[in-house]
């Protein structure tokens, strides 16, 4: 007679979860949700800042939703998001983002997503005091885990490479694309969008944070050299960091993309629509001429293969992990050189056979992105990590 099987006590740091799907906050929101499709013997518990405590219902009676409140680099992450930790004894603790208490030392693996902070710190992380905690907890998070996941290839060599983590504790575990994405086939919803940001004419589609390393102002200074050539719009969406948002308007006027005496029911050449909802995403990937990619550092790269899975062609950077992520399967341009990333997105745009055939490769190239093989090899790690010694 075989003895049952352990039940195990894992956690999971989901105080980035977010219904708005904004980078890591899809990543800990898609675990979660592929995870309790796939086991139902374990014991998790789900460490939730407001107010996404009160928003998150489980769908599995073995995930159990903890209220922490504890915001990052703060002191109650050292204190209070400890405590709570240290209580509930688990058998594995999974920190989704490299913020961790680090007196916590309890078995635990972290994703890296990226190591943005060590390359392009920015306007957030300039202090002396911000340095240190930075390079302090990420350090602390990596060191003591029982094992790492890098989102991509390029995230591990950034891991071997700055921080001297051994490759063998390293598994690279690439993000999925949600289903949602897709090619739609209803131009009343497409219009009804397009109306409600004055959208008029074909346009270029970037979509993410607004930060020094995504490059928009590279994106602006490529646009107006494409508008010598080609009549478009360009929109910018994303949530304005209002840090890095003056400096973007800024460099838009000096370019004349945002004239200040403009007719009211003319259409604006840069169109600013701030996060828009899921839907309002589809849409626009799906209406857009190209998805324009401008970043000079990406840990994993998920819009430009949203892009794909909407049948749009995509111009990405030839920097960091996006050409590991984007194979094949896109135009490629030196996101430090405006002229070039013009000249790049000006010939796309005028060769129709070789959009079509992104397209038919980028729909192909996606199927390999799973967020639920994410989950599965995320939950084989876990089984691993808690049954061997560290």
């Amino acid at each position: 007679m075989t003895s049952p099987k352990p039940n195990y006590r894992i956690g999971i740091d989901c105080r980035m979860y977010s219904s708005q799907f904004t980078g890591i906050g899809r990543y800990v929101f898609e675990l979660v949700e592929n995870l309790q499709k796939i086991d139902t013997h374990n014991d998790y518990f789900l460490f939730f800042n407001q107010p996404e405590f009160n928003n998150f219902q489980s769908s599995n009676p073995r995930f159990q939703k903890v209220l922490v409140n504890a915001k990052h680099y703060s002191l109650a992450e050292q204190t209070k998001f400890l405590h709570i930790l240290n209580k509930h004894r688990l058998d594995l603790m999974h920190f989704t983002h490299f913020n961790a208490p680090i007196l916590y030392h309890r078995p635990s693996i972290v994703t890296i997503h990226d190591l943005t902070l060590h390359f392009f710190p920015g306007k957030k992380m300039t202090s002396p005091l911000h340095r240190l905690a930075y390079g302090a907890t990420i350090r602390a998070s990596v060191y003591k885990a029982k094992k790492i996941i890098a989102v991509s290839r390029g995230t591990g060599k950034d891991l071997e490479e700055v921080l001297h983590i051994p490759l063998s504790k390293i598994q690279m575990i690439y993000e999925g694309i949600n289903p949602d994405f897709k090619p739609l086939n209803n131009p009343a919803r497409l219009q009804s969008t397009l109306t409600k940001y004055q959208i008029q004419k074909p346009f270029l589609l970037y979509t993410g944070v607004w930060r020094s390393h995504k490059n928009i102002a590279g994106l602006l200074q490529a646009f107006a050299k494409l508008r010598k050539k080609h009549d478009l719009q360009l929109v910018i969406t994303g949530r304005k960091d209002n840090i890095y948002a003056k400096e973007i308007f800024q460099k838009a006027q000096s370019l004349g993309l945002m004239p200040e005496s403009q007719s009211p029911h003319s259409a604006p050449l840069v169109v600013f629509p701030g996060l828009v909802s899921e839907p309002e995403l589809v849409d626009l990937l799906n209406a857009a001429q190209l998805f324009v990619f401008p970043s000079f550092y990406e840990g994993f790269g998920l819009p430009a293969l949203e892009a794909m899975q909407c049948a749009t062609p995509v111009a990405v950077s030839n920097t960091s992990c996006l050409p590991e992520i984007c194979g094949n399967n896109a135009v490629y341009f030196d996101p430090y050189s405006p002229r070039d990333m013009a000249e790049k997105i000006s010939n796309l745009l005028k060769d129709q056979p070789l959009q079509e055939k992104l397209i038919r490769s980028g729909l192909e190239h996606v199927k390999k992105f799973s967020w639920s093989k994410m989950a599965h090899e995320t939950h084989q790690l876990y089984l691993h990590a808690i049954s061997t010694k560290k």
